[in-house]
């Protein structure tokens, strides 16, 4: 096989996959090694590496899903939390979280540095903290391990920066779940390619 069609197969291979358990297919520190390597050769707007990574396993995890339990139960009216509940219960049934910062001392300095694109900053930001998620939910997927990408930032930021210590300038912007698969992810519908790709000059 190609390497271009082990790229793809990755893509391919990458879904949202909600069904997880904690039997990893392949060691902690092998997750770790692949989250390590995107974080370093992922690309970013001007360089600016922005992007700032906490991996949670184990019990470090749970209690992530635990402080968004006890976070939503203050915001969701009782008589409806318990299918919230029980979504956040599946999450943390999982191996393990990504967090994805991005650190707004970067970005802001940036701004200082290039006024003429200082808008623009915070948009490059979000793309820049969109490839590093993509980059170990791909490749976590060709190994073999699912995952699913959640948003439940603001609403937990206080306490996830309070339980890891997360310095000030870290604005969370997603969680990555993973683990093992206990069910594969379900048909994916793809609205028609040639309606969202137009080519020219072949």
């Amino acid at each position: 096989m190609s390497l271009v069609q082990t790229l793809q197969q990755a893509a391919e291979t990458r879904r949202s996959v909600y069904a997880l358990n904690k039997n990893l297919p392949v060691s902690k520190q092998e997750v770790a090694q692949v989250i390590e390597h995107a974080v370093k050769h992922t690309p970013s707007a001007f360089n600016s590496q922005s992007t700032r990574v906490v991996v949670l396993f184990g019990a470090e995890h749970e209690k992530l899903w635990d402080i968004a339990i006890s976070e939503l139960r203050k915001i969701v009216p009782a008589e409806n939390f318990q299918p919230t509940e029980d979504k956040l219960n599946m999450f943390k049934a999982a191996a393990g979280s990504v967090l994805f910062f991005e650190d707004k001392n970067v970005v802001e300095g940036l701004q200082e540095q290039f006024a003429a694109y200082a808008a623009n900053f915070p948009i490059w930001s979000e793309h820049t903290n969109a490839m590093h998620q993509y980059a170990v939910w791909s490749t976590l997927a060709a190994a073999n391990i699912g995952g699913n990408l959640q948003h439940y930032n603001p609403v937990i930021d206080e306490e996830v920066a309070k339980a890891w210590n997360v310095p000030a300038n870290w604005t969370l912007r997603a969680q990555l779940v993973f683990g093992g698969i206990s069910a594969p992810a379900g048909e994916k519908a793809f609205a028609p390619v040639e309606e969202r790709l137009k080519v020219y000059g072949l």
